[in-house]
């Protein structure tokens, strides 16, 4: 188990909404939903292990073991949560509700599939990553790698935002375990068993994982309404935050109001 995450923090009402961030970002990547959702949830952001402000794991990890280093997060914040994930963060969350259905109210997952082993050149592309990392630094990684997670037209504010937040949470040996656990990941076998209500959102101009690996996640789960998301790349969340608010208050009120059971869509 590693040592406990950093996080970030706002809200002091509602359900606990846990935020898992993508392969290249922090908690940072979460500003737009911790300012606006905070009015309506507990908001809880992380630093996966080995980024950011998170201290380094001492071993590798997994798939399972992020999503049980998840587990703990939400156990020590109360009984459940509802559990957005951002890219591989959709993967951990996915990964989450099956290990521990009992902790996972719902999920909202953003611009993101069933894991990069479904495919080996895409598995071996994320591997890659890591030697990619050490080779140029940070700084020059973020560069290269940042401005195609949004779309063509993404203000330069936000796109440097992007960058800056790559540039600092990003580093080794954190990052090769996470692209690993992305690069050995096939969720598609387990979905089909995942019975919590879900939320699957796209960018319409998704470069990265794109609309029809979003769409064969939303289609194999057992209850989810699928969005995409207009004038949005892969980080829909940051680069049109009011409709992406919009849609995720939306969600939890639906499955906050519904009583469970049977019954329940």
């Amino acid at each position: 188990m590693s040592a406990p995450v950093h996080t970030v923090q706002a809200g002091d009402r509602g359900p606990l909404l846990l935020c898992l961030h993508g392969i290249g970002s922090s908690s940072a990547a979460f500003a737009p939903q911790l300012a606006e959702l905070s009015a309506h949830a507990r908001v809880v952001a992380w630093d996966a292990p080995g980024y950011a402000m998170s201290p380094d794991p001492p071993g590798p990890l997994d798939l399972d073991g992020y999503a049980d280093t998840a587990a703990a997060l939400i156990r020590s914040h109360g009984a459940s949560a509802h559990v957005l994930g951002v890219s591989w963060g959709g993967v951990i969350a996915l990964r989450l509700a099956a290990r521990h259905p009992g902790l996972v109210d719902s999920l909202i997952v953003a611009d993101s599939g069933p894991g990069s082993g479904t495919d080996p050149a895409k598995a071996d592309a994320m591997r890659a990553r890591a030697e990619e990392l050490a080779g140029l630094g940070p700084t020059a990684f973020a560069e290269r790698r940042g401005p195609r997670l949004v779309s063509p037209h993404a203000p330069p504010a936000l796109v440097r935002h992007v960058i800056d937040t790559m540039a600092t949470a990003v580093r080794l040996p954190g990052y090769a375990y996470a692209a690993a656990s992305m690069a050995s990941a096939d969720l598609r076998g387990e979905l089909a068993d995942l019975t919590v209500p879900a939320l699957v959102l796209c960018g319409d101009q998704d470069r990265v994982t794109g609309i029809e690996a979003s769409q064969a996640l939303a289609g194999a789960l057992h209850k989810a309404a699928y969005v995409i998301v207009k004038d949005a790349g892969h980080l829909a969340n940051q680069e049109q935050p009011a409709h992406f608010n919009a849609w995720v208050r939306a969600h939890l009120d639906i499955v906050t109001e519904q009583p469970k059971g049977p019954s329940c869509l």
